[in-house]
């Protein structure tokens, strides 16, 4: 344990040293009262000498605890530390939340959404993203760390996908607003299905591929993951890119995807999508296998990657020790003072 002002320890031991031989060398007379005669028959007596014993031991008690109480006083205000090297670790993790938002995605959509937003909560240093899909791809909030704005997106997913799925109930039974339903629908459906007619619906590679390009600084030393969350039902008429060659370009990006096929899965589709992924690197999970919640905690322990930062040397206060020994010592000097009544 060290002090970080000892000048001040010194100083305050010194000045009680001074005062002390000050108080020795005063002589004790007789300055005011009235003397007793003939009290050698009193100090002569047995008991009253235990008693007087018994007072001069409770003195000299009371005098130490006084003066330690002092030293401890000394030591609190000379403020008492220890050196504590901390080495800070920053999360490097970039995710990305990449949602095939058409109509049969729905269930598993709303199921991500929601166990993503406590693991958002739980998040530090990383930086997240959201993007929905369909015909075109949306990007509801590029990589940031403000993860009260990502949870304010992911709220406004799921009440869009609920009220989706729901159809007018909520408005008609006037749970909510014509304004709100409309707002909420449109949040999830507005600029994902540009020109359906020419292009079709479900478009996975260009969801996938449009999710790639998210990513920013790819020459940073990060962790980047897809969750890629779709059935692989492609209705795409022109597609700009298929599902292989989106995965492909990100394992040349050194992109980690994580695909999450939907309880409905066709076979063929759920095996051409594990085929896919897996093949490039990432790892598929099947919605019948087991629940969200398993999936993203195990995508948590397997991408998780931590940046040695910079080791900082701390100084922290110990006041706790010497603070106790203080407490304890008054208590003492309490009890002792009722011992003798002063």
């Amino acid at each position: 344990m060290e002090v970080r002002y000892p000048i001040l320890l010194i100083l305050l031991i010194i000045v009680f040293i001074f005062y002390m031989v000050l108080i020795k060398g005063k002589k004790k007379n007789y300055e005011s009262g009235t003397k007793i005669a003939n009290t050698h028959y009193l100090k002569r007596n047995s008991r009253f000498q235990k008693k007087i014993k018994s007072y001069q031991r409770i003195i000299i008690a009371i005098k130490s605890l006084c003066i330690f109480s002092i030293f401890i006083c000394s030591v609190l205000i000379s403020r008492p530390y220890k050196v504590k090297k901390v080495e800070f670790k920053e999360a490097n993790r970039d995710i990305v939340l990449c949602m095939d938002i058409s109509s049969s995605v729905y269930e598993l959509d709303k199921d991500l959404v929601t166990h993503f937003k406590n693991t958002v909560t739980s998040l530090k240093g990383e930086r997240f993203a959201i993007s929905i899909f369909n015909t075109t791809s949306v990007t509801l909030t590029p990589l940031t760390d403000d993860y009260e704005y990502v949870l304010s997106i992911l709220e406004n997913v799921e009440k869009g996908i609920n009220l989706s799925v729901n159809g007018m109930k909520d408005y008609t039974s006037g749970n909510i607003s014509y304004a709100e339903y409309t707002y909420y629908t449109q949040y999830i459906e507005q600029g994902t299905v540009e020109n359906a007619d020419e292009r079709g619906s479900s478009i996975i590679g260009d969801g996938l591929a449009s999710c790639i390009y998210n990513f920013s600084n790819l020459e940073e030393d990060r962790t980047r993951i897809i969750i890629l969350a779709t059935d692989n039902d492609d209705y795409g008429k022109k597609p700009i890119t298929s599902l292989e060659n989106a995965a492909s370009l990100a394992k040349s990006k050194g992109i980690l995807v994580f695909a999450i096929g939907t309880k409905g899965i066709k076979e063929n589709h759920e095996n051409s999508l594990k085929s896919i992924i897996e093949k490039n690197g990432g790892k598929y999970y099947s919605e019948n296998s087991s629940n969200i919640e398993d999936i993203i905690n195990n995508i948590e322990k397997t991408s998780k990657s931590l940046l040695d930062g910079k080791v900082e040397t701390k100084k922290i206060d110990i006041p706790e020790i010497p603070f106790t020994v203080l407490l304890i010592s008054t208590i003492l000097l309490i009890l002792l003072n009722q011992k003798v009544n002063l």
